[in-house]
């Protein structure tokens, strides 16, 4: 690449002086032309102002490699109350930085024109004014998506599952704010279809994205299916899976070798249990196998008593102890 001007030749300096090799200097040049009408001062100014925003020296060269336009524009008319605005959205000063390093184009977007209409759409969706800021700054690449064409269709989808009672679609965007980054043909649609097919109705589709909206987001083929034919191979009736998918939303995506399969063994095996039982308390799957299942079923049985898994398992260590008079020393 030729430096046509002593302008060009000063940021290619700048580049080479903060550890760029001319691979890197010139992709950046392809992605931002911009970059060819950059002083060496302006670049420094927005370089040394990501540092003061509690960016790490070593993140710096990433973002900018991502979105070089940062160099490009003008400091105080658009980052600075880029950066303002979304510091009042977070509860840490750090928020701001990590969302900057995950997606460093959101300092390229006006304030006006695309931050402050997504808060009022997502406000609209019952995402309290304080919580704005967890749909943010965690996934920060919101910001991109036209509300029209991207993030309406994918509203209109959820309000298709029975999620239309006020606030409903605002507590999936809470828990996985990811999921508005889907295609609803691609991905979302597919996925439910899927459920619909292994038997889960309404009313269950509405506690799964509540719950566990990431359910929504793997592929049904590759992740979900496998995890149905596993559970049906150890003797589950479908409608004893559709129970256990709206009980426990993270049985459809938990690994078959390292999750299910030992707990399953173990259910079966010591704890001499038929596995119809799991499907009356799903968050079975839940408990570390060794650090609660294995524990408290060895108490248990040294005591000779005999409950349910919920009587068991649904409760923290202490009203464990409480509730069948047992003393830590047991262990």
């Amino acid at each position: 690449m030729e430096i046509s001007s002593s302008q060009n030749g000063s940021i290619m300096w700048f580049f080479r002086d903060k550890g760029f090799d001319d691979k890197s200097i010139h992709e950046m040049f392809k992605k931002c032309k911009r970059l060819e009408g950059v002083n060496r001062d302006r670049a420094s100014e927005n370089w040394a102002y990501l540092r003061t925003i509690g960016i790490q020296d070593r993140k710096i060269p990433s973002i900018v490699s991502k979105c070089p336009k940062i160099l490009a524009l003008g400091l105080y008319e658009k980052i600075v109350p880029m950066v303002q605005c979304l510091a009042t959205l977070g509860t840490k000063p750090s928020e701001v930085a990590s969302a900057i390093t995950k997606f460093p184009h959101i300092l390229s977007h006006s304030v006006e024109e695309k931050l402050c209409p997504l808060l009022a759409f997502f406000q609209a969706l019952g995402v309290p004014e304080k919580q704005l800021g967890k749909v943010i700054l965690v996934n920060p690449r919101l910001i991109s998506y036209s509300i029209e064409s991207k993030l309406t269709q994918i509203v209109d989808f959820l309000a298709s599952l029975g999620l239309t009672r006020e606030g409903m679609i605002g507590k999936v965007l809470l828990k996985h704010p990811f999921i508005m980054g889907y295609s609803v043909d691609k991905r979302l649609r597919p996925t439910s279809e899927f459920l619909r097919l292994i038997g889960l109705k309404e009313q269950d589709f509405q506690k799964v994205a509540i719950n566990f909206p990431e359910v929504f987001c793997r592929d049904a083929n590759k992740i979900l299916s496998p995890n149905v034919a596993y559970l049906r191979r150890s003797g589950f009736e479908d409608g004893q899976i559709a129970a256990l998918v709206t009980g426990y939303p993270p049985i459809l995506i938990k690994s078959i070798k390292n999750s299910l399969e030992p707990r399953i063994r173990f259910l079966v095996e010591v704890m001499r249990r038929d596995i119809s039982e799991v499907v009356n308390y799903p968050d079975f799957f839940r408990h570390g196998l060794k650090k609660t299942l294995e524990s408290r079923q060895k108490l248990l049985e040294q005591k000779k008593i005999e409950c349910s898994l919920s009587e068991m398992l649904d409760c923290n260590p202490k009203k464990f102890f409480l509730k069948f008079n047992l003393t830590e020393r047991s262990i």
